[in-house]
Formats: C-alpha cells, structure tokens, sequence
C-alpha cells in the first residue's frame, strides 16, 4: 500500500515538475494594433495568433491589444515597441516620424492598381529583406517582419474631384505625414492635419473639406455621413508595416525567427483576402445607408493626377536620404519586373 501510494506521489510530482516546466519555458507576445476590433488588422492578427500558437504547440501565447488598450497616440505605440514593452506591432501612415523611410508606402501611384500584386512586391525578399529597407528600421530598434496592404485609400469630399484641377485649394485631411502633405500640395490641394478622433465634427462643420481613408474606416468612422462625394482614384494603398522589436527579435531562436516567417508568408493571402471583404462589405454598407456620390477615375483621369504625383519621388528621396531612394528604387523595380501597372 505505502509503495502503492509513493508511486502515485511521484507521479503528481512529475506532472507538477512538468507542468511547472512548461510554465516557465512559455511566452506571451503582446501585439499593439492601430485599429479597433473588427478591423482589417485585427482580422490580420487573429489569423498571426492562431497560426503562432498551432506552430508552437501552446509554447507562445500571442495577447492582442487593440487601439485604446495601449494608449491614444500612435507614437505612444512605436515608443512602447521600440522600448520592447510590447514586442510586435504594426505601424502605418504616422511612423514617418519613427521611420521617415517608411514615407514611401504613402507615395501616390508607385504601387499598382491591381491590390493582390501589391501585396505580394511588398512582402517579396527581394522588398522587405533588402538591406535598405531592413536597415531603417533596425538603426531605430525595429524589425520589419511583414506588410499588411488595407485596401485602397479613397477621397471623400463636398465636390466632384475627376482632375487635378478639382483640388485647387481644397482642405483635406491627411495624416501628420510630410510626405503626404507634400502629394497632396502638388495636386493644388490645402492638405491640413486633424487628429482622427475630432476628424468626423471637423468635417461636419466645415473645418476640413475632404478626407483620404481605406473604405473600412469611412464606413466604422461615419465619414461618409458628412460628405457628398467617394472617389476612387486607386492612387495608394493603405499599407501597415509588421513590426517587431529588433531585440526581442534576435533573441528568439533560429527555430521561431523560421517559424515568424512562415506565418506571415502564410498570411500574405490570407491579409488580402480580409480586407477585400472588408473593403467591399463596408462600401455595401455606405451605399444601403446613405446617397453619397461615387466616382471612379479612368485610366486618362488617373494619368493625371500621376504626372503630378511622380515628383514628389524626387521630394522622398531629398528629405530622406539615399538609404530611403534605394529602398524606393527596389520597390519600383519589384513592381515593374512584375508587369505591375
């Protein structure tokens, strides 16, 4: 009996012992996103969790943080990945002034019309692994890992836009981008900076005249309510950049650095796909609740608006720097290798 019972306590000492093992050798990677549940990145980084702890077997529990769990500011949140404090995290628009290479993301007409083509340069080795665009991100304690592409932006305005001519003076929106702010002088535009939670009472007084955002956000944010026109000029995408904190990255081992990149090699489709959903629901939406206006520019409209659009390279590669031209230059050798438009 009492041998009986000391090989029972053995045994619930070895579950213990092991139970304990696995507690220690688990890991919990935070993920800040920029956007809310329900959005086109949180789609993406319910699909990065499921895949992270299936390839690890439980090892790696990934905790999502959307926008407001982390503070209200997106520098708060490339502060907080840059310190390591949240590890893995995406970045847009505003890290230009974290990363000011990462400006050419926001460059009118470099990317193709065709979104899946897009996706696909943007997460290419001969892209995302090129020194240039890894180096401007490791000097600043980050690690480029993955591209998300959001889906079209798309102006929304008071007045019919079909030619450049259309934006003479207008006030519209852009996010606190130079280099943006730079684009959309060159279309004779007034581009001004509103924080994005007062943008909605800006529009609806008359504070901004127009707005530039994926479908989704017109539609959860209401901007279409306090505005006539949608156009679809397919000039950029919204693109996201995942990224990693650069010392929490080279401390993983080779096994989960692999792992990393076959998940979101995986997720390249599968990111495009959620937001294509998302992008075409929303719109549905915005056409069932509202009589809002919508154009689409043709190819000779969108030559147009391109012709002025293409200085702003030589702008990009002026403020940024030669490491900021080389990554521009790759990028656009990508996308006409590809036979992109």
């Amino acid at each position: 009996m009492n041998m009986k019972l000391s090989k029972i306590a053995l045994g619930v000492a070895a579950v213990g012992m092991m139970s304990a093992a696995t507690s220690a050798s688990a890991e919990t990677w935070r993920f800040g996103l920029e956007e809310i549940e329900g959005s086109v990145q949180h789609g993406y980084a319910v699909e990065f969790k499921k895949l992270v702890e299936e390839k690890t077997d439980g090892e790696v529990t990934v905790e999502l943080l959307p926008y407001g769990s982390w503070g209200s500011t997106y520098s708060a949140l490339y502060d907080a990945i840059q310190g390591g404090s949240i590890p893995l995290g995406f970045g847009s628009g505003a890290l230009g002034g974290t990363v000011p290479e990462s400006q050419l993301l926001s460059l009118n007409f470099v990317m193709p019309a065709d979104q899946m083509k897009t996706v696909e340069v943007l997460n290419s080795p001969e892209f995302l692994k090129s020194d240039p665009w890894q180096e401007a991100f490791r000097e600043r304690g980050l690690v480029p890992l993955a591209e998300l592409a959001e889906g079209y932006q798309v102006w929304t305005t008071n007045k019919a836009i079909e030619e450049p001519a259309d934006m003479d003076g207008l006030q519209i929106r852009v996010m606190d981008n130079s280099l943006l702010r730079e684009a959309y002088k060159a279309y004779g535009a007034a581009p001004i900076s509103i924080a994005y939670g007062e943008l909605y009472s800006a529009l609806q007084q008359g504070q901004a005249e127009g707005n530039i955002q994926p479908v989704f956000a017109h539609e959860e944010m209401g901007f279409y309510e306090v505005q006539d026109y949608m156009i679809f000029a397919k000039q950029a995408q919204f693109v996201a950049t995942l990224m990693g904190n650069r010392d929490w990255y080279e401390g993983l081992d080779d096994e989960h650095q692999a792992m990393l990149d076959e998940v979101t090699a995986e997720l390249v489709e599968t990111g495009h796909d959620i937001q294509s959903e998302f992008n075409s629901t929303r719109l549905d939406t915005i056409k069932e609740n509202s009589d809002i206006n919508i154009i689409e520019l043709n190819d000779e409209q969108r030559k147009k608006f391109r012709e002025m659009a293409d200085p702003v390279r030589d702008t990009f590669a002026e403020d940024v720097g030669e490491r900021g031209k080389k990554a521009l230059d790759i990028l656009v050798e990508e996308f006409n290798s590809d036979d992109a438009e």
